[in-house]
């Protein structure tokens, strides 16, 4: 962890002269920036293979067809056609998944008053007038909602509220353009009625975890989800 805090320190140092007193936000965007880069290898095989699993949907409504009364072999044999079409159902999640340790590392980092023994030194850093460490909470506590510290939580719900809203269109297009295959005479998938119905609210979601994280955590997930809408509206064209 200490480590992890003199390499945010060291970015925020080098971006002071740009950014003054907001050089750690700066630095938390600019670190965002750099875990995403790393994984769009994995987003873009995560592109890859739902585009590939859209294209088996014929042979999985097949599948649903000839085994829908016998679970496990109807399980063999879509695992079975998912290895023949080298399509893996868990290349979706990948990218999730290997943002979640810098997420974390961000979080301890700025919910955590001392390091390695010392005073955490970053918690005095702001983003204008909220400090990095405080929470939504915090800040209506001290001047409201409207106060100094709480525009600045506004802007990002605004900001993340605009994205949702983005990918809510986007993925209801999807869905309508890609509906999944029936089982068979017209009869859904069980349970994809309600998940066609939740996931494009998905997004929204965003929002809640903006409120309850320390306002460096918030930042990461306001940067990283920015990043996801414009990387999956180029690369699922």
């Amino acid at each position: 962890m200490s480590v992890f805090a003199d390499v945010v320190q060291r970015l925020a140092d080098l971006l002071t002269p740009l950014f003054g007193a907001t050089a750690a936000a700066a630095a938390i965007v600019l670190f965002t920036a750099l875990v995403r880069l790393l994984v769009h290898p994995l987003s873009r095989a995560a592109a890859r293979g739902q585009k590939a699993r859209q294209k088996l949907q014929p042979k999985l409504a097949e599948l649903r067809k000839k085994h829908g009364r016998d679970p496990e072999r109807l399980q063999r044999a879509v695992m079975e056609l998912h290895r023949e079409e080298k399509v893996s159902p868990l290349a979706g999640c990948l990218p999730g998944l290997f943002q979640l340790p810098a997420f974390f590392l961000l979080y301890h980092l700025f919910s955590n008053t001392t390091i390695g023994g010392h005073a955490n030194e970053l918690l005095s850093h702001q983003l204008f007038a909220a400090p990095l460490g405080d929470r939504w909470a915090d800040a209506l506590g001290d001047g409201g909602a409207l106060g100094p510290a709480g525009l600045v939580y506004l802007v990002l719900f605004l900001l993340v509220a605009g994205v949702a809203a983005f990918n809510y269109r986007r993925t209801k297009r999807m869905m309508a353009a890609n509906p999944v295959a029936p089982v068979a005479d017209g009869q859904a998938v069980p349970g994809m009625g309600a998940m066609s119905r939740v996931m494009p609210f998905m997004s929204f979601l965003t929002l809640f975890t903006v409120a309850v994280v320390p306002l460096a955590a918030a930042l990461y997930v306001v940067t990283s989800t920015t990043w996801s809408a414009v990387e999956r509206a180029a690369l699922y064209r």
